[in-house]
Order: structure tokens, then C-alpha cells, then sequence
């Protein structure tokens, strides 16, 4: 006997599930519902089965197949226009003719005896057999009596609670003989229980009701189907759970990862290969898809998440519906209702109400708050610049395919022929970027010089002989799971906002350039890349004085690559130098704030009880430095910026300092002091860059570590700056806590704020309200000058939804008071 599975419905009720994906597909516990109902079909013996297949028909065929995989041979009757219940079945009426057959819709759970069903029809012999069941609220089903002797007397479609005569309702599922046919017009829409079964009764064909024992769900709403994923886990129907049953209703499916340190309250289910950290809070009814990735200290209940999703840390998931390739960012909240529609990506710090729909392709921003339905607009601005380069998780927002979408991008920038020099830290996951962006280049006829893996500020400056510019992947400093894909320009200084918006254009068109087979580009590996470097820092930076001072100095490579450069380096400085931390780690590639401050302590025990004039520690890619002074106490890096100054201006006498206008403005007096000026820039790296590279210019720095050295290059360099200070401290004879104790002390601080996009405008707009007759100050955001001295600057991110402020007083309390205020303006505006 043959059965036939409806599988044609658009399911409109379930948008924004069903916008890209047939009903039928729609998972339940990880298999979708049409799978569990070809398996109860199996299980009763009915293995030669038609699928009738409309909205979205290929999706359905691509999934099923032919059935082999499942033991069961599937055939598909296609419909071009939708034909109704029976119609659709009319279509697949070839396959059907020769035998009894049995109707069953591909989007209704259920475990009811077939067998019994197929028994009672060919023990009443009737024309038709209508399963039914009972139900408490029938008012969305047909509703049905029948007599003592199992026969149909009456149907209404979906009645009214007036009209209720029964709580017996037609699941749809129908035993038939092919003589049913004779009463469907072809190629028409026609159904079952409004058009077929009044005229079969009319005309006295015997149709029997047989009442189900067991479970029937019409998955037709997202209530029914978040309850549907309740009722398997709590095992009210009887299908089958892939996976394992570690504790009562805990079932983890094949190569999942879970953390002993997730709490996990069951019933729930963990798809294949999904991954669930430490600290995470899975709660009853969850069904996490194949492949998701939940961050520590999320929280999900009664959440349903399709496949390849990303649960970012400190996530909160209640009742809610997560459709396939979303990324939900860190600390977003989605409320008791909600779905979000495949390959969405909803930003850190968003909460999205309530039964808000967000359908598929969207982008909420963060920090934005959505309570109403997201259907053609996306909330947010995805800007592909960040602050460096290009950014995002590895494997989530940068992907190898796009990386080579970015590299084709560059390429097409550049003119055919050109060289690009390429490079990394040590990680594995840049290595693996890397090849994909060297291909990409090639491809696109540009010949590569790849450097492998060295210390970023070695990337820019072979970028700068003879590159029409440069790529350096490498670990996001602090962030272990994410990546920055940084692009050069020409003199190996990060591409301008201007070379940005050209790579974004042509990249948001799509329009790269290929090479034809002759002119695909070629690529090749430059020698004693460390050499050239040294060489090139020791001719420009003045060392005299240091062979003479003796001095020893402590240098924590901390497992970086800035490591690779320093034996060539101490060998021909002439230093008694100690290296600590000299390896790579493959497994570190980056450190967190916590890591770094437990090395600097460690740094300043050695150097306390090594008795050395002072210890440096490099950042993993050699771009920052940090300072223990000779007893061992941390300099802190925005006081490491006026001591580095000092030495600077006290020896230079003249010219300018470039510093981002957030510095203390007691850097201002320690230049005065020495008869230098201050030129202040941006926050912008690209713009310090900028006037670091102007004649004048004799330092620059961020008071974050990183340092411009612009006798030797116009970048931020943690060698050139270990070198500059060596010399300086040598010919000075002073120490640097000699230094530090002469500069005032400054009293900066820094609070970030979440702003939607939409009301970063009307922010900035309040604050330059705000400041009145104060003296503002544009040079980036905006600086409000107190008449006392006392500063404030307000400045939008350029790539997050949030606003930074730092302010500056005579004291810690009065810079707070000051933070204070304006942090109210700020919110005020924002909410």
C-alpha cells in the first residue's frame, strides 16, 4: 500500500521560519517535521511513498531525495499553482490508482497507529476513512460527528465557538480507494472536506470517522511549534531523539562538546557538534541545532535554535525561535515569542521584544531596542571598517569566503601587476585566512610577497620598500576568538577613510577584477626580512652612549613575534639584555588585560631582583610596548607616554609631538617645558600616522603603548621604541622613576555609553547644545573646555553603537563630576 505526503504548504503563519524555507523542513528536535512523519510511515509499513511538493519544491526534493537514506523509495508529484487538499492529491493520482492509499500532511507531528487506522477502513470497507482525534480547542480544525457505527453524519471547516458541535476534529490524515478520484476535478484547487466529502455524503458514499488514540499536532503556529519541541522532549510522542540520553532527558547528540561547567535542566536536546561552554545555563524545553557555538555565561529556556547558529557570551534566550547562520552578539536579549529569520545578525547589547518578528538577511545594530517586526529595513549599519581593519569573530563574521571577497576587493583597487606584501601573527587561524587571501590576490593578478609570520611593525615597513601596499591578519589584541584583516597603503600606514570607502564600494558591488590564465599573479618569499629590518632601525635611531652605559634591561617577548626580531637586535645593540617568554605559542596569540598585568608584575620581580635600569614588554605582534621602571612597579602606558615624552623633548629641545586629543593635557606643559609643541590629532591611529610623518615631528604616541619613532617610521613600533628609549636613558643617566616623579600627575577619565546609530547625530548635536558658551573643540567629536580648565570630550564610534567620554580635572573627583554631567547629557539624548 502506497502513502502520500502533503508537503506543498507556504505556512504563512510561521513567517519569518518559513520565508526561505518549506514548512515540512521546519525542524523538530533537530530532524524536520516531515522527516518523523516518513519515519512513523515506515514504522507501519508503508515504504513507497508520494511527496506532493509546491512552495519551494527543491528544498524538499534536495533534502529527501529519493528516500534511500531513510529505507523508503520516495517519488515527488509536482504542482505549478496551488490545488488545495485534494487537488494536490489528484495530481500524484498515476502513482495512485491501483490500491487503497493512505493522506498524511508533512507538517503535522504525530505518532498515531496506522496500522489500526488502515485495519478499521478495510474492515468497515468504506470509500473513505477520516482519522480524527480530540482536541480542547477545535475552533482552528473541522470539526466532525460520527454515529455509534463509526460513520461520518457532519463537517464543518474552522467553525465558530457558536457554532462547536463536537470537540472530534479531521487531522487530515485519510485512508482512500482510488474510486475517490472520480469526484476531483483536475487542475483545479479543490479539497477534501469542503468540496469532496459534502458531495460524497450527498450522494450516500460511505465515509467512516476513526477516532485516534495518541499524539496529533497541527504545527501550523509559532505556539504549537515551540510546544511541539516541548512535547518530544517531554516524551509525549513517541518519535525518535537522535543522540544520547546522558541524564534524564538530557540528550546530547554525536561529537557535541558541552563544558562540565554548563548547568544543563533537562528536558532538552544539544544537536551534533555543537559547542557549549563553561558557565552557560541551559534550561528545559532548549533545543540547540547542529553546530552552534553558546558562549560562556549564556542563559537559553524554552529556546529553539536552528542549525550553524552563534550564541555570544552572556547571551539571553527566553521562548524564542533562532532561524539557521544567525549570530546572535554578545549580551543581546531576545524576549518569550520572538523569532529571528535565518542568516540574521542581531548586535552585542540588543534586546529584541516579545513576539517581534525579524525576517531573514536582517541586521539588528547594537545596543538598538526592536519591539516591532523587522521585515524590509535592517536596524543597523554594517560598516565593514572598524577601528582596525576589519573585524569580527573567526569562523562567525570572518569567514575564509570572506576573506577572499576582501582580498578580491584590494586587488581590484590596485592596478594589474602590482605587488602586495602579505603577513601574520602566529596563530593558526591567520595562517589559515592568510593562504585564502593570497589566492584571492593572485588571482586577481597581483604578485604576492608573503613574510609569513612577523612582528606587525616589520609588515608595514617591508610593505613600504617598493609594495603598492600591504595585509597583515592577526588575533584581535585582548580577544583570542577574533581576527583583524588590517590593509596597508603604500608606505605600509593603514589605508586612509578615503582608500576604505573605495574597498567598501567595490566591495558591497561585488565587481572584482579576475586575471585571465596568463596573468595570474605570481608569489614569492623575500629572505633575511629580520636582517633588513635592524639594520634599517640601527642606522636611524640614535644608539650612542648606550655600549658605554652598561646598562641591563629586561625584555619580555611574551610568546610573540616580537621575539623573532630580537636576537638580531640586543646581539648588535650592545646591551646586557635578559629575554623572557622567547617562544611562539601557537595556542596564545593574543592575551587578555588580566594576562598582560599578571606579566608585567612577573616583569617587575625580575627586573627588581635583577637589579635592572628598567624591563619592556612587547604585545604579541610587536606593535606596543609596555614599562617596568628599575624597582619594579608597573608604569602605567598613559604615564609612560609623558616619561617617553619627556626624554624625548628634553633632549630634542624643539619641534612637535603628535598625540590623540584624549591625552591629559599635562603633556602640553611637559612639552612646553622643553620648548617643543604639542600637535594634537584624532583618535584615529591613520591620523597620527599622518602627522608623524611630517618634518617637523620628533614623537608621537597613544598613551596605550604605542609609540612613533619618526626618525625610523611614521608607525606605531614596539622595537624602534624599545631602541629610543635604551639610548635616551643611557645618555640621561636618569632612571625612569626619577623621570616619572617630576611630571605632575594627571587625572583622566573614561566611561563608554550604548547608543543606537539612529540617535548618534541628535547626541553630538545635544552635547554642542549643551556646551553653551564654552570653548568646543572639534578636532574630533567634540572637546568641551570648562573655564577652569576642566575638559570633556564626547566622540561617537565609528564602527559600534556606542559613544566614548573622557574628561579631565585637577583631581579624580572633580574629573568624575565632570563625567558625570555629561554622561547625562549624553543618555538623555540617546533614550
Amino acid at each position: 500500500m502506497k502513502a502520500v505526503v502533503m508537503a506543498g504548504g507556504e505556512g504563512t503563519r510561521l513567517r519569518p521560519m518559513t520565508s526561505s524555507m518549506p514548512k515540512p523542513l521546519l525542524p523538530v528536535v533537530n530532524r524536520p517535521i516531515m522527516e518523523h512523519v516518513l519515519r512513523l510511515l515506515k514504522r507501519h509499513g508503508l515504504n513507497e511513498t508520494v511527496v506532493t511538493v509546491q512552495f519551494l519544491a527543491s528544498l524538499v526534493k534536495n533534502y529527501f531525495g529519493d528516500g534511500e537514506e531513510l529505507g523508503m523509495e520516495l517519488t515527488y508529484a509536482n504542482e505549478e499553482k496551488p490545488l488545495g487538499t485534494a487537488g494536490s492529491v489528484k495530481n500524484a493520482e498515476e502513482a495512485l490508482k491501483d490500491d487503497t492509499f493512505l493522506v498524511i500532511s508533512g507538517d503535522a507531528l504525530t505518532d498515531f497507529d496506522l496500522t489500526d487506522l488502515i485495519a478499521f477502513h478495510k474492515e468497515k470497507g468504506g470509500l473513505v476513512t477520516v482519522c480524527l482525534t480530540r482536541v480542547p480547542n477545535p475552533l482552528e480544525f473541522g470539526i466532525t460527528i460520527v454515529d455509534e457505527d463509526g460513520k461520518v453524519e457532519r463537517f464543518l471547516e474552522k467553525p465558530t465557538w457558536g457554532q462547536v458541535f463536537s470537540d472530534t476534529v479531521n487531522t487530515g490524515i485519510y485512508v482512500m480507494e482510488p474510486e475517490v478520484f472520480d469526484y476531483v476535478e483536475a487542475d483545479t484547487s479543490v479539497d477534501w472536506s469542503g468540496d469532496v466529502f459534502p458531495q460524497l455524503m450527498k450522494e450516500g458514499k460511505p465515509i467512516y470517522g476513526y477516532i485516534a488514540e495518541g499524539y496529533w499536532e497541527d504545527v501550523g503556529t509559532h505556539e504549537s511549534y515551540v510546544k511541539a519541541q516541548a512535547d518530544v522532549l517531554e516524551g509525549k510522542v513517541d518519535v525518535d531523539i537522535d543522540g544520547f540520553e546522558i541524564s534524564p532527558g538530557v540528550w546530547v547528540a554525536e561529537g557535541a562538546e558541552v563544558h562540565p561547567d554548563a548547568v544543563l535542566r533537562g528536558p532538552l536536546y544539544i544537536g551534533d557538534y555543537a559547542k557549549v561552554e563553561a558557565d552557560v545555563e541551559i534550561r528545559e524545553h532548549t533545543v540547540v541545532g547542529s553546530n552552534v557555538v553558546v558562549k560562556s555565561g549564556a542563559f537559553l529556556h524554552k529556546a529553539v535554535v536552528h542549525d550553524n547558529v552563534y550564541i555570544g557570551q552572556h547571551c539571553n534566550l527566553r521562548g524564542c525561535v533562532i532561524g539557521k547562520n544567525t549570530d546572535i552578539m554578545r549580551a543581546a536579549r531576545i524576549e518569550d515569542g520572538a523569532v529571528i529569520g535565518d542568516e540574521c545578525l542581531v548586535g552585542e547589547e540588543s534586546i529584541v521584544q516579545g513576539n517581534v518578528r525579524v525576517y531573514p538577511f536582517k541586521t539588528i545594530e547594537a545596543g538598538a531596542f526592536v519591539n516591532t517586526s523587522v521585515i524590509w529595513e535592517s536596524r543597523g549599519q554594517a560598516h565593514l571598517f572598524g577601528a582596525r581593519g576589519v573585524s569580527g569573530i573567526l569562523n562567525v563574521e570572518i569567514t575564509p569566503e570572506l576573506a577572499v571577497r576582501l582580498a578580491g576587493a584590494y586587488a581590484t583597487t590596485l592596478k594589474k601587476g602590482s605587488t602586495v606584501t602579505t603577513a601574520r601573527d602566529h596563530s593558526r587561524g591567520a595562517r589559515a585566512l592568510k593562504r585564502a587571501v593570497i589566492s584571492a590576490l593572485q588571482a586577481s593578478a597581483i604578485d604576492v610577497r608573503d613574510l609569513e609570520n612577523v612582528p606587525l611593525p616589520v609588515a608595514r615597513q617591508q610593505t613600504a620598500r617598493g609594495s603598492a601596499g600591504g595585509i597583515m591578519i592577526r588575533t584581535s589584541p585582548g580577544v583570542p576568538d577574533s581576527v583583524d584583516i588590517m590593509f596597508f597603503d603604500e608606505r605600509g600606514a593603514d589605508l586612509s577613510q578615503g582608500g576604505q570607502r573605495k574597498l567598501d564600494r567595490v566591495y558591497a558591488r561585488q565587481e572584482y577584477r579576475r586575471a585571465f590564465p596568463g596573468e595570474i599573479g605570481d608569489l614569492y618569499f623575500p629572505s633575511s626580512v629580520f636582517d633588513s629590518y635592524t639594520g634599517s632601525l640601527l642606522r636611524n635611531v640614535d644608539t650612542t652612549g648606550i655600549a658605554d652605559a652598561g646598562l641591563k634591561v629586561v625584555v619580555d617577548a611574551s610568546n610573540g613575534s616580537a621575539g623573532l626580531v630580537l636576537p638580531s637586535l640586543l646581539g648588535r645593540l650592545g646591551v646586557d639584555a635578559l629575554t623572557i617568554n622567547p617562544g611562539l605559542d601557537e595556542s596564545r596569540p593574543t592575551e587578555t588585560a588580566d594576562t598582560r598585568r599578571s606579566g608585567l608584575v612577573r616583569l617587575g620581580e625580575i627586573v627588581a631582583s635583577a637589579r635592572a635600569a628598567f624591563g619592556v614588554r612587547f604585545d604579541p605582534v610587536g606593535e606596543r610596548l609596555s614599562l617596568v621602571d628599575e624597582r619594579g612597579r608597573i608604569v602605567e602606558d598613559d604615564r609612560a607616554l609623558l616619561v617617553m615624552l619627556d626624554l624625548v623633548a628634553a633632549e630634542r629641545r624643539s619641534g612637535r609631538v603628535a598625540l590623540p586629543v584624549t591625552t591629559t593635557r599635562i603633556a602640553e606643559q611637559v612639552a612646553a617645558y622643553h620648548g617643543t609643541q604639542v600637535e594634537w590629532t584624532t583618535t584615529s591611529p591613520d591620523d597620527l600616522t599622518r602627522v608623524g610623518r611630517e618634518e617637523t615631528t620628533i614623537f608621537g604616541g597613544d598613551g596605550r603603548g604605542g609609540f612613533i619613532i619618526p626618525e625610523f617610521s611614521s608607525v606605531f613600533d614596539g622595537s624602534a621604541a624599545f631602541v629610543r628609549l635604551i639610548g635616551l636613558v643611557a645618555r640621561t643617566q636618569l632612571t625612569l622613576s626619577q623621570i616619572d616623579a617630576r611630571i605632575p600627575r594627571a587625572h583622566v577619565l573614561r566611561r563608554d555609553l550604548a547608543t543606537p546609530w539612529a540617535v548618534k547625530g541628535l547626541v553630538m548635536r545635544r552635547v554642542v547644545e549643551a556646551a553653551g558658551d564654552r570653548s568646543v573643540d572639534t578636532t574630533d567629536g567634540v572637546r568641551v573646555v570648562e573655564t577652569d580648565g576642566r575638559w570633556v570630550m564626547v566622540l561617537p564610534d565609528p564602527a559600534e553603537a556606542v559613544t566614548h567620554l573622557w574628561a579631565e580635572g585637577p583631581d579624580d573627583a572633580s574629573a568624575q563630576v565632570l563625567l558625570d554631567e555629561w554622561s547625562a547629557v549624553v543618555d538623555s539624548a540617546g533614550h
